[in-house]
């Protein structure tokens, strides 16, 4: 189902958020097994290059690997693994960076890759553009998520976030930044910020949820993520 056109001339960019500690499922949520033998993150960077665009894989060092090569489906969308702005990625700091990175720095390294691949003449101008953000918590593909989104990116130019929401929460890791507030937001980290709701507060437009996708995201627990592939299958 498609809620507006497909058009790609707005998008620079997909970060994918795999980096988080995922204590309560017990491993790493990015490397979670769907009922079809593919690994979650696979899963999110095979919709992924369906948009064509660069696909950012933020794991907070942990190296894992996607296994899916978008190069032999002939794709404009190369896998490129950022660092947690700020981070210096070290194994024996390893647990510690689980515990205190945050999303803002993988958006803001991601940011900054974009800024860097336009420099360099790979990429689009991107300050105009936007990136797609999706965690490792929601089995909604790239390509409906940016569809969903992409109709709001011009109805109000002081909105710079657009997010999913339900009844009840906002869901900023499934949204649309644009990338000039890059440097408000490396202002706010550096200031020692990380809080994502009070950075995103200014400028946040939220979109409603699809119905079928509630139950797809905000997966914590292995029985969440059970309850979560049945609704994929549905």
């Amino acid at each position: 189902m498609t809620d507006c056109s497909n058009d790609l001339d707005g998008l620079a960019g997909v970060v994918i958020l795999a980096g988080g500690a995922s204590r309560r499922m017990g491993t790493a949520k990015a490397m979670l097994t769907l009922p079809s033998g593919e690994q979650l993150l696979d899963y999110h960077v095979r919709h992924a290059s369906k948009l064509q665009v660069p696909i950012l894989i933020s794991d907070n060092g942990r190296g894992f690997q996607a296994g899916l090569d978008v190069h032999s489906e002939k794709t404009n969308s190369p896998i490129i693994y950022i660092a947690d702005y700020g981070t210096d990625v070290d194994s024996n700091k390893h647990d510690e960076q689980i515990k205190t990175g945050g999303a803002l720095v993988a958006i803001e390294s991601a940011f900054q890759t974009l800024i860097g691949l336009n420099n360099s003449g790979i990429s689009k101008n991107v300050q105009a553009l936007w990136l797609l953000v999706i965690s490792c918590d929601s089995l909604i593909p790239a390509t409906d998520l940016w569809q969903k989104l992409q109709c709001k990116m011009s109805l109000d130019a002081d909105k710079k976030v657009i997010c999913l929401k339900d009844d009840s929460h906002l869901y900023p890791l499934l949204g649309l930044y644009q990338l000039s507030i890059e440097p408000d937001l490396k202002a706010y980290i550096d200031n020692g910020q990380r809080r994502v709701m009070q950075f995103i507060q200014p400028f946040v437009h939220s979109v409603p949820f699809r119905k079928e996708w509630q139950s797809l995201t905000n997966f914590n627990t292995p029985e969440d993520f059970k309850q979560a592939c049945a609704a994929l299958l549905k």
